[in-house]
């Protein structure tokens, strides 16, 4: 998977030319890139074997997570053999600015990346929010989802073979393009639907949260690390390093073997995961630096595109929020820094904590002993 991904990155750099085989560029770079074209399947194969041989022979539940992971692989595969088609030049060339090409980018984004975000938010909505998204709402996001993307750009392979043009907002009667419009614009709003039960489903779980009890700290039966934390993770994250010892250690930690070789749960996730009450670690306080030279950095672009005084003014936020961020007070190692009281103050239950902080003062640097 590492050595596919670094070498769809490097081909990359020449896929792309492809969409040039229209302005004359001349019949050893069309063979070039049409090569190009033609071997980046190899690399993307790799992936999509690697998830399908992932998912085979587990026992899967198709909760709303896996639902939107398995449309990724489904609608991205569909994508990338559509892409695959512009390694043939006369092909390519009938193909270039029409709405295939519309279609065969959004089967890779909105199939291979949109779709993984909401699998994302769903997977790792409780880990940040402390609460569970509905899965009844869930299902009902992702089958209306899939069902206008389809809708939506399936068609437009079909417009583009006919010749739509892309980039226009009206056309003529009489060309055969009115059905399959309509039928993608409906799936337009399928889609816009589907968002929305995404929000409702926002809605609805936050306010549920309120009454309901909290998430368990191990919702999906996890495997990776960052479930050693509680729900939602502290804002120091882990209350102190993790010891490693295996692939996947919080499944190791839950999870064993008897004598017959049968998978068996030797531990709770109440038993392995951390508390989160580390009280003796000292974070940063927040910093608007760091924004400030981000907002520069638009001005920088337009500027390259319009006019070069938008530079002169990004250049001078980037340059304050530099100084800002590099001379910015070092934070009081005893003041508050956003998770709770500090380790020297007093509890309301008693006594200071010292959960290892030390009262004795450090060593000075010509304190120190050398060796």
């Amino acid at each position: 998977m590492v050595f596919s991904g670094i070498a769809i990155g490097f081909m990359g750099w020449g896929v792309w030319a492809h969409h040039m085989f229209v302005s004359g560029i001349g019949p050893i770079s069309v063979a070039a890139f049409s090569v190009s074209t033609m071997f980046i399947a190899v690399p993307t194969g790799v992936k999509i074997l690697n998830w399908l041989a992932t998912m085979w022979g587990g026992r899967i539940r198709f909760n709303t997570p896996m639902l939107f992971a398995s449309g990724v692989v489904s609608m991205f595969t569909i994508g990338g053999l559509s892409g695959v088609t512009h390694s043939v030049a006369p092909a390519d060339t009938q193909q270039t600015d029409t709405y295939y090409i519309v279609a065969h980018f959004h089967y890779v984004i909105f199939g291979g990346a949109l779709l993984g975000i909401f699998a994302g938010f769903y997977f790792w909505w409780p880990k940040v929010f402390g609460h569970l998204l509905d899965e009844k709402w869930g299902k009902w996001n992702f089958w209306l989802m899939i069902v206008g993307f389809n809708m939506t750009f399936g068609p437009m392979h079909i417009l583009g073979l006919q010749g739509m043009s892309r980039r226009i907002a009206s056309y003529s009667p009489g060309f055969g393009f009115e059905f399959w419009n309509m039928f993608a614009s409906i799936g337009a709003f399928i889609i816009a639907l589907g968002v929305a039960v995404f929000l409702i489903n926002v809605i609805i779980s936050a306010r549920r949260a309120r009454t309901a009890p909290p998430v368990g700290l191990d919702p999906w039966d996890a495997r990776g690390p960052e479930w050693f934390t509680p729900n939602p993770t502290p804002v120091h994250n882990f209350d102190s390093e993790i010891q490693i010892d295996s692939l996947d250690e919080f499944w190791h930690r839950k999870y064993g073997e008897d004598e017959d070789g049968r998978v068996v749960r030797v531990a709770t996730a109440e038993e392995v995961c951390q508390d989160g009450s580390a009280t003796d670690i000292h974070l940063p306080s927040p910093s608007y630096w760091p924004v400030v030279l981000a907002a520069g950095l638009p001005f920088i672009g337009f500027g390259l595109m319009y006019t070069l005084w938008f530079c002169v003014l990004g250049g001078a936020l980037v340059l304050m929020g530099i100084y800002g961020w590099i001379f910015e007070p070092v934070d009081d190692p005893d003041g508050p820094h956003g998770h709770g009281h500090h380790a020297d103050e007093p509890t309301e239950d008693g006594p200071p904590e010292q959960n290892g902080v030390d009262d004795e003062p450090l060593e000075t640097a010509e304190e120190a002993p050398v060796g």
